[in-house]
């Protein structure tokens, strides 16, 4: 399959399983070579395929990646876009990490944009960062999680 994926990249990195399943997460984006070197660069990702999809495995997960576009056969009324608003978002990729201030400080050398430093939630470390099209990434650390002390609302301080 060496014809198929990037250099290095094998069979076993593709998002295909022998039985069950994997999960990966799929982005519109709007412009493949800056999204694939995001995700690549700043979250460590190993390209699999360059293009038609791009897929990058990260970690034990895969982004898939393509442009945006009309509708298809197998889903004959939906257009997919990026993001319109980076206000408004009904979905976000979840990272989580073993050392969240040496991630937040190595990812912003890498030109990452973060909503806020970390902040502690009680149950773990937060911050949000986006991606170049604006998709929101939350990366956490576990701490107080691990105690059973759960995250604070919003209205406790």
């Amino acid at each position: 399959m060496s014809d198929v994926t990037s250099a290095g990249a094998t069979a076993d990195d593709l998002p295909a399983p022998a039985e069950g399943l994997v999960l990966t997460h799929f982005l519109t984006v709007s412009d493949v070579p800056r999204s694939r070197a995001f995700y690549a660069d700043v979250l460590g990702g190993k390209v699999v395929l360059d293009e038609n999809p791009c897929i990058v495995k990260v970690a034990n997960g895969w982004i898939i990646m393509n442009p945006g576009g009309g509708p298809t056969d197998d889903k004959p009324d939906v257009i997919l876009r990026t993001p319109e608003d980076p206000h408004t978002v009904s979905s976000f990729l979840n990272v989580r990490v073993a050392d969240i201030r040496d991630f937040y400080a190595t990812a912003r050398a890498k030109g990452a944009e973060f909503l806020t430093p970390p902040i502690d939630r009680r149950a773990e470390l937060r911050c949000y960062m986006r991606d170049p099209d604006g998709y929101l990434i939350e990366v956490g650390q576990a701490t107080g999680l691990l105690k059973g002390i759960l995250a604070r609302t919003d209205t406790e301080t």
